[in-house]
């Protein structure tokens, strides 16, 4: 039995172009996603994906039971790969993941998908809250232009400063070609 498992967070469609809310460079992180997915299942180790549904049919995207909602075509999941559904940016708060990792004894993280700066934040803090070592492969996430106070963030720069802070303690923040290699 394999002690890790890879958490495949919210490439969902309404991130790429012509979805609800595209991020910057949803199709190449993507691509980079399938790639770790594909080494994952060669290994034989868990794949878990995580979709995000909000519960009001009034959110901006990920409206329950949408085409916007499913599972990009990129990474979909095997018919033996688990999807855990979500409310919340925090892939373990109020869903089964937490269990599922304890009854496949998973030891330690490898972390993939969007928003960078939300979804991925909330999901790698909580992870190494709950003691687990985690890989966090940057140029596999994605992320988009944020406002503050006036202020509008690219997407490249909320992306980096997202990865410095989360590599500052919470994760080992890894390339595609460095996790694969």
């Amino acid at each position: 039995m394999h002690t890790s498992a890879l958490i495949v967070v919210d490439i969902q469609n309404d991130y790429f172009p012509g979805g609800k809310w595209p991020l910057v460079g949803a199709d190449a992180a993507a691509d980079n996603a399938a790639k770790v997915i594909d080494a994952f299942r060669k290994a034989g180790d868990l794949v878990v994906h995580i979709r995000h549904e909000f519960k009001d049919p009034a959110a901006p995207f990920f409206t329950e039971g949408s085409d916007g909602a499913k599972l990009h075509a990129k990474v979909l999941n095997q018919p033996d790969e688990p999807v855990v559904l979500k409310h919340f940016p925090n892939a373990f708060r109020e869903t089964g993941l937490k269990a599922l990792l304890d009854e496949h004894r998973i030891e330690a993280l490898v972390i993939i998908g969007s928003m960078s700066h939300m979804c991925i934040d909330a999901t790698t803090r909580a992870a190494a809250d709950m003691g687990y070592p985690i890989e966090l492969i940057h140029d596999a996430c994605a992320s988009r232009d944020v406002a503050f106070n006036g202020t509008t963030v690219p997407a490249a720069q909320v992306h980096a400063a997202f990865m410095a802070a989360l590599g500052s303690a919470y994760a080992n923040v890894i390339s595609t070609e460095a996790f694969l290699g």
